[in-house]
């Protein structure tokens, strides 16, 4: 059977640790998008490495608004486990 959390301190500590790691990948999304706005070619940004690039930062853009969709989520179950 798996172990569930009981008490306040140890969902308050999951919660806390879903949240570190999930501003780490933010971060890293966040580097990964830079970087690829490097390898644009902005007078033809459509053609050759500069499309690999534009999916990137498109792919980066996605994974950080999920991110924060996640971290809204973890905070609304908290205030509703409180209440």
């Amino acid at each position: 059977m798996p172990q569930t959390l009981t008490s306040f301190s140890e969902i308050d500590l999951f919660i806390a640790m879903n949240k570190t790691l999930s501003v780490i990948l933010i971060i890293l999304a966040v580097g990964l998008m830079a970087y690829n706005v490097t390898l644009v070619d902005f007078e033809n940004p459509l053609q050759g490495d500069s499309t690999i690039a534009l999916i990137g930062i498109l792919a980066s853009l996605c994974a950080v608004v999920l991110l924060l969709i996640f971290i809204t989520s973890k905070k609304i179950e908290k205030k509703i486990k409180e209440d």
